[in-house]
């Protein structure tokens, strides 16, 4: 089984292969943009139909602030570089829900959400750039259609996508969850998560310096997070690199941010 996987993943490596803006990796990206902005859209507002926005009115504000400077930096930079005719297309949203939980994530089309319990610890537009940079980078890399591929194939066998969907509802929507970062999930992928979360760490720096966001920023909000408590386990048991690792890695392209910075 293992074996036949693999050829299946060797054959569709040579099929399928884009490149990720910024990075130039390349990646397997096998299911159309359509479909993935739909399953986005639907599960999007399911997420919003059972969470509650925000109380914090001046919170929010600032969520949304950020996120509209963060998207008119990228149309600017998309314009002058060719990066993609498609993020003029993107229906960006920035939404704060009320959760004590740290947490947020964007999905296809540019819906970006963030948790009041990650609010603190960003502190200030800076520490939500940070972060936000980050998250739209993972839409970016089309990160996600990256895991959804690499699931199908793992998981399903191959499985067309239209097909899993109709034969296995339940178990494609928590892929979908898993792919943009609504939950998480140790095993087979859990190498290219953490490859993900360090694409997107150097892309998101790139992303707030462009929006005029000093991209030291980050740093400053992973520190704080390393001084947060409560542990996190072990590195290779984790989807996300260690605080430790992420900041040695922020550091590390920081020069690269900084010629993008105003």
């Amino acid at each position: 089984m293992k074996k036949a996987v693999f050829l299946v993943l060797a054959t569709l490596i040579l099929w399928a292969c884009a490149k990720v803006p910024f990075t130039d990796r390349r990646q397997i990206k096998l299911l159309p943009t359509s479909q993935l902005d739909a399953m986005a859209l639907d599960n999007y507002a399911a997420f919003m139909a059972e969470n509650v926005t925000s109380s914090n009115k001046a919170q929010e504000q600032l969520v949304k602030q950020v996120g509209v400077k963060l998207k008119d930096a990228l149309l600017r930079y998309s314009k002058k570089s060719g990066l993609s005719k498609s993020i003029s297309a993107y229906n960006w949203e920035f939404n704060l829900v009320q959760s004590p939980e740290v947490n947020a994530w964007a999905m296809p089309g540019g819906k970006v959400v963030f948790y009041s319990g990650i609010m603190p610890i960003c502190q200030n537009d800076a520490g939500v750039a940070a972060v936000m940079g980050h998250e739209i980078a993972h839409v970016l890399a089309h990160h996600g259609n990256e895991r959804m591929s690499q699931g199908l194939v793992t998981q399903f066998g191959g499985m067309a996508l239209q097909v899993a969907i109709n034969e296995k509802p339940e178990a494609t929507k928590s892929l979908f969850m898993t792919a943009y970062g609504v939950g998480t999930q140790i095993g087979v992928m859990l190498p290219f998560s953490r490859l993900h979360e360090s694409e997107a760490d150097r892309i998101g720096l790139i992303i707030m310096a462009m929006a005029g966001y000093d991209p030291h920023a980050a740093v400053d909000f992973w520190t704080r997070m390393s001084q947060k408590g409560g542990g996190q386990p072990p590195e290779f048991l984790s989807t996300h690199p260690s605080h430790s690792t992420r900041i040695a890695n922020l550091n590390k392209y920081m020069a690269e941010a900084m010629t993008y910075y105003k």
